[in-house]
């Protein structure tokens, strides 16, 4: 019997003591020799055990939730199995059958899907309309409609469907069953909620072929389309996984999607992380248990120093799933492509869409989030600077404190670390500064950026936040000493010994080291393609080039992973100033950076040398040779250098291409551009604008990531637009800015904070890793409460 734990709630308590599913040794083992054998004093002072208490109440939920429902067999062929089966091991629980409920539009084909399910799983069916309501009612459910009217048909069809006690069965809803809260609350319970997306084109061809009379709405006023827009919030809050329909799919295509769909549910121990230097090992020798998205999130840094990536790569989208996309918001896209990356136990779609709808929704200056823009020729901008502070980062950083927040255990306090070269520090501040009350409780944000390595505005964005539980300090170095400041203390096990004991606090990065920072970066070269295709710019497989300013290789590995997924990329490019170690290394395959120093650019989010996601793309070009990875890196971190074979080198250049410019053609391109279109373009975009030029043979589109709006960099825009006079005042310089030829459109969020901001005292520290592991104490010690 486990002694009172006050760290661990009642909840949790009974389930690791009497409720542990019989699911494997390993579970059990796993519960046992880290929960179990714990004394209370050891619980209590021991941050290590209650995180694991955590962790292991994670994974308990989720195996429950999987048990809960059929498992879906397959045989040796690979086909699905023509039964479900259902089973909970354990003693606490009594095996049941849980159901199958096919949810989706009027039309959307739930009946003659749900037929062949139940002839394929060998499970009885029960059509809602025809099984139930019209028995029920002794009436066709269209005369029960006329006669009562559509209010009260809702109310009534939802009292009858409360009744409605079945197992083991495959049960297709009718189309307004999810607008009654009850009724979807007791049939949720008895199983699988599954949501048939069908393209609403489909549908309103097969309603008006088929003279369909009894949806409710149908005849008061709303069209067809607008019913069904109104509806998919209710299908997308009750789903428990979604079937993403192509255009035109057939019913037996949409059955086997559905087949699909179910077998990935129920196998969540699919979906696991590994490190890109190998096999995560315990101290014994013995291997780790599975990481899964809760744990790399939470994580951030691999125990062996890799970075985490998914063990079987991304799913593939159909070309006909890409096209379903291409009439969506970006909301709506970000909703579906991550669905497809986040195993739903690990975070349910209708929490993902809550979370998603937030963060791009609420804080985004455009409909569109990340438009696209044709700027001249067969050259196309994506402009990635509309969130509220006007870089790129926005489009990760509104996004990822949520996953985050999820996915942490409720048992402890968590600071996130951060190092940056502008653009992160404001964003993940920002991002942290839009959560919940009660999340913003037990996470705080520590940021760190070189004091002379970002701009003013970006300084003063920084130093500006107020919360308690953020803070930004200048460093006098570079970038890359604060991320080898904040890399080193994440794997130093002394230091998180004391913060847990002292503090009952984590560290964690929310850099794109950071699985849950890189992923939301995917949806937005997804998003441009799907945005090309609807202007009619190109067709679906026309190949397209990107090219992506690059400092850490994060938004490049994340247009890696968008071409995984199935976008044509043909090329992705990447654009250096100066400091051109990744271009280097993508040319002649030595990453080296002996004697090399950061120079300070105009384009200062890529003033870096150490790209940490570039052991990303070498884990993936060599199909996941984590000792190779380990080898070059610990080789690079001992002699800051390396060098991959020619074999590797030709894989790298099949996925990237890269080049660097000089400070004077980054300028002069900004001074063009200009001169030609009337657009201008902030220095990091201009850097990809020279390389574009240099590296793209026009035969395809060509896609610039824009990831920043001009006003960040107004002294060095302006002096490249040849301004006589530059104020020193941001805000002066950003009304110059709005003067010129052009009409540029300024961004009213940053116009906001600079207003509010002003200019704040800041702590600057000097380049002393002890000095910045005093900085993160001090800030725990402001932010939360020290265990006693």
């Amino acid at each position: 019997m486990l002694p009172h734990i006050s760290a661990v709630s009642a909840f949790q308590r009974r389930a690791v003591e009497g409720v542990l599913i019989s699911e494997s040794d390993d579970f059990k083992r796993m519960a046992g020799a880290q929960i179990l054998h714990k004394s209370y004093t050891n619980l209590t002072r021991s941050l290590f055990t209650v995180v694991m208490a955590g962790r292991v109440f994670r994974r308990l939920v989720a195996t429950i939730e999987r048990l809960r429902y059929n498992h879906l067999l397959l045989p040796h062929d690979g086909s699905p199995s023509y039964f479900l089966t259902a089973q909970l091991c354990t003693k606490n629980f009594h095996s049941q059958e849980r159901n199958i409920l096919l949810m989706g539009p009027p039309g959307s084909g739930k009946t003659s899907v749900g037929q062949i399910l139940s002839h394929k799983l060998g499970m009885p069916v029960i059509d809602v309309d025809d099984d139930v309501l019209e028995r029920a009612w002794g009436m066709p459910v269209a005369d029960k409609l006329a006669e009562v009217g559509g209010e009260r048909f809702l109310e009534e069809e939802g009292q009858v469907v409360c009744n409605l006690s079945a197992s083991g069965c495959v049960i297709s809803l009718t189309g307004s069953n999810p607008l009654h809260a009850d009724a979807m609350r007791h049939l949720k319970s008895s199983g699988l909620v599954v949501y048939l997306d069908v393209d609403a084109d489909d549908i309103i061809e097969r309603l008006s072929r088929m003279k369909v009379n009894r949806i409710v709405g149908q005849g008061d006023g709303m069209s067809m389309r607008d019913i069904l827009h109104y509806r998919k919030q209710f299908y997308e809050k009750w789903a428990d996984t979604r079937v993403l329909c192509g255009r035109g799919d057939s019913v037996q295509e949409v059955a086997e999607k559905a087949l699909r769909v179910l077998a990935r549910y129920q196998d969540s121990e699919s979906e696991t992380y590994t490190s890109t230097r190998g096999q995560l090992l315990r101290e014994n020798g013995y291997a780790m248990d599975p990481k899964f998205f809760s744990d790399v999130v939470v994580e951030g840094l691999a125990p062996n120093g890799g970075l985490y990536v998914p063990s079987k790569g991304f799913t593939k989208l159909e070309p006909s799933e890409w096209q379903r996309l291409v009439s969506m918001s970006y909301p709506e896209r970000a909703l579906a492509i991550l669905e497809k990356c986040i195993h739903p136990l690990d975070v349910s779609p209708s929490e993902l869409r809550s979370m998603v709808n937030w963060a791009y929704e609420r804080n985004f200056a455009r409909g569109s989030v990340a438009p696209v823009k044709h700027l001249t020729g067969d050259q196309y901008v994506l402009e990635l600077f509309h969130g509220p502070t006007a870089s790129f980062k926005d489009l990760a950083l509104q996004l990822m404190p949520h996953l985050f927040a999820h996915c942490l255990p409720r048992t402890c306090n968590y600071l996130i670390m951060v190092a940056t070269s502008g653009d992160t520090g404001s964003a993940v501040l920002s991002g942290f500064g839009n959560l919940r009350d009660a999340d913003r409780e037990r996470v705080g944000v520590l940021v760190f950026f070189p004091e002379q390595g970002v701009s003013l505005a970006q300084r003063q964005q920084m130093t500006g936040f107020k919360e308690r539980n953020a803070r930004a300090i200048g460093v006098l170095s570079d970038f890359d000493f604060c991320q080898w400041s904040i890399k080193r203390m994440l794997e130093d096990p002394r230091l998180a010994g004391h913060l847990a004991v002292e503090y009952g606090t984590v560290l964690s990065t929310a850099n794109s080291i950071n699985w849950a920072r890189l992923l939301p970066q995917v949806v937005y070269h997804a998003s441009a393609y799907l945005d090309l295709l609807g202007d009619g710019v190109l067709a679906f497989g026309d190949p397209i080039d990107v090219c992506i300013p690059t400092g850490n290789f994060g938004n490049a590995m994340s247009a890696v992973y968008a071409k995984q997924m199935g976008i044509p990329i043909r090329h992705v490019i990447c654009a250096s100033n100066q400091n051109c170690v990744v271009s280097d290394f993508i040319s002649t395959g030595q990453y080296d950076i002996r004697g090399r120093k950061v120079t300070v650019s105009s384009s200062p989010a890529i003033d870096i040398l150490k790209s940490s996601n570039l052991e990303r793309l070498i884990h993936h070009v060599s199909c996941g040779d984590g000792g190779l990875v380990r080898d070059l890196f610990v080789r690079f971190e001992n002699n800051r250098v390396f060098t991959v074979s020619d074999f590797l080198l030709q894989r790298i250049q099949q996925e990237v291409q890269a080049s660097w410019c000089t400070e004077e053609d980054c300028l002069a391109a900004v001074w063009e551009v200009h001169a030609k279109t009337s657009y201008i373009m902030d220095p990091h975009t201009a850097v990809a604008k020279v390389v574009a030029d240099r590296l793209h043979d026009g035969s395809c589109p060509l896609v610039l990531c824009s990831t920043a709006h001009h006003g960040k960099f107004a002294p060095a825009v302006l002096n490249a637009l040849r301004c006589p006079h530059i104020p020193s005042d941001p805000l002066e310089q950003l009304h110059t800015l709005s003067t010129i030829g052009g009409g540029a459109q300024m961004h009213e969020a940053l116009l906001k904070c600079l207003r509010e901001s002003g200019r704040h005292p800041h702590t600057v520290c000097k380049a002393d890793f002890g000095v910045l592991t005093d900085e993160v104490e001090s800030m725990i010690q402001d932010s939360f409460l020290k265990v006693k």
